[in-house]
């Protein structure tokens, strides 16, 4: 493969919200980088498992539930 090919991996700092720091390697930004996270895998639903909920955006929740309702899946309790 050619040189040009692969990314150019380096190290940097992942700040978590709640201001915990760790060092990975990345190909985003330059070495020495800091990626400041949005969304924390300690306390975001989809990695907690907290309480979700399914917001109806344009129809679709509505419309899912409509074609598949049968199935049980996405139907408000």
């Amino acid at each position: 493969m050619k040189p040009e090919g692969h990314p150019n991996y380096h190290f940097i700092k992942v700040v978590a919200t709640d201001g915990s720091e760790f060092y990975t390697r990345s190909t985003y930004g330059e070495e020495g980088a800091t990626l400041n996270l949005d969304i924390d895998p300690k306390t975001h639903p989809a990695w907690t498992g907290g309480s979700q909920h399914l917001l109806d955006r344009g129809g679709r929740l509505t419309r899912f539930n409509s074609r598949f309702g049968n199935l049980g899946i996405g139907a408000k309790k």
